[in-house]
């Protein structure tokens, strides 16, 4: 599976005083998307930490559109943007319920062996299930 939507409600501890998404806030949301893209293939994140596999981030980039605020209901599409090595990258949609595109992202993680800390390659039960 190359891309996933995922929808939820902004909390109001999410905003700001004017009732406005905190930007911040994106780079979790963002989170939340690419954890639910692994379940959808079947694999946990926390199944991945526990076989001693870590994901961090290396790359983030954020276009805001539009303020997403307290209450809306919004998707995040996650789509994988190529065929993961040592690194997966992915492309964002963050948009309100009506279709209204709020931002853009792009993220590159790296997979590294959570022991040594070192670069591994993509594990292959990943590659299979992406095929």
């Amino acid at each position: 599976m190359d891309f996933h939507k995922f929808s939820f409600r902004v909390r109001y501890s999410e905003t700001d005083q004017m009732g406005v998404v905190y930007h911040g806030n994106y780079a979790q949301y963002l989170e939340m998307g690419r954890v639910e893209w692994l379940r959808s293939l079947g694999v946990s994140y926390k199944s991945l930490e526990d076989g001693g596999i870590i994901l961090p981030v290396i790359h983030l980039q954020i276009d805001y559109k539009k303020s997403a605020i307290y209450d809306d209901l919004i998707t995040v599409e996650t789509i994988l943007k190529k065929q993961p090595m040592v690194k997966i990258e992915f492309d964002y949609k963050v948009y309100r319920e009506n279709g209204e595109l709020l931002a853009t992202a792009n993220t590159v993680l790296a997979f590294m062996d959570k022991k040594t800390n070192k670069p591994i390659k993509c594990p292959e039960f990943i590659l299979q299930k992406i095929g």
